[in-house]
C-alpha cells in the first residue's frame, strides 16, 4: 500500500521510498524515511495535497510524491 493510499485519520510504517534521484533524496530529506510512523490529518478539498504528521510535525505532500512512499497500515489505528 502507498501513502496516497492511507484514508484520513489512518496510520502506517513506512516501509520504502521510492522515485528517483533528486526526488527521492528530497522525500528521505524530509524525514520520511523507513520504520517512520505517518498518520494522515487532512487532504485538500479538491484532493492535492494530504496533510500528514510524522516525528511531531506536519508535512504538506502531492499525492503524486505520496505515491512514491510505500506504508504497512497499523492494525487498529
Amino acid at each position: 500500500m502507498t501513502l496516497k493510499e492511507l484514508p484520513v485519520g489512518k496510520s502506517g510504517l513506512i516501509t520504502a521510498v521510492g522515485g528517483e534521484g533528486i526526488l527521492r533524496c528530497r522525500l528521505l530529506d524530509m524525514g520520511l524515511i523507513p520504520n517512520t510512523r505517518v498518520t494522515v490529518q487532512k487532504i485538500a478539498p479538491m484532493g492535492d495535497p494530504m496533510e500528514i504528521r510524522l516525528r511531531s510535525y506536519e508535512l504538506t505532500l502531492r499525492m503524486d510524491d505520496a505515491a512514491q512512499i510505500e506504508i504497512l497500515p497499523e492494525v487498529g489505528a
